[in-house]
C-alpha cells in the first residue's frame, strides 16, 4: 500500500492538524457562527480559522450556510460525514486523558 492510499494518511489529510479536530468537536454540539467558533478557540487567528473551515467544507465535513439577512449571517454545521468522525475524536479524547 502506498503512502497516499494508506487509510491513516487519508484520514489525517482530512481531519489532521492542530485546529480541525477542535473545530469539528465544537461544531458537533450544533451550528455555530464564525464569531462563536472564534470565541470557542481563542488561540486560533482569523485567517487560520477561515482556511481550516474552507478545507473542512471542501472535504465535505461541514456545511457553510449563508442567510440572506442584513448583515449577512453565516453558520457552520456538521454534515453526516462530519458527524461520522466524532467517535474517532471521542477515542482520541479518551486516549489523551489516559496519556496525560
Amino acid at each position: 500500500m502506498t503512502y497516499e492510499k494508506c487509510p491513516v494518511t487519508i484520514t489525517l489529510n482530512i481531519i489532521g492538524g492542530k485546529w480541525k479536530p477542535v473545530i469539528l468537536w465544537n461544531l458537533s454540539e450544533g451550528p455555530l457562527r464564525f464569531s462563536e467558533l472564534k470565541k470557542s478557540i481563542p488561540a486560533i487567528n482569523q485567517m487560520t480559522l477561515t482556511k481550516q473551515l474552507r478545507e473542512l467544507e471542501r472535504d465535505g465535513m461541514i456545511l457553510r450556510n449563508v442567510y440572506p439577512e442584513v448583515p449577512v449571517r453565516v453558520e457552520y454545521s456538521m454534515t453526516e460525514t462530519g458527524m461520522s468522525v466524532i467517535p474517532v475524536l471521542v477515542s482520541l479524547c479518551l486516549w489523551g486523558i489516559e496519556y496525560s
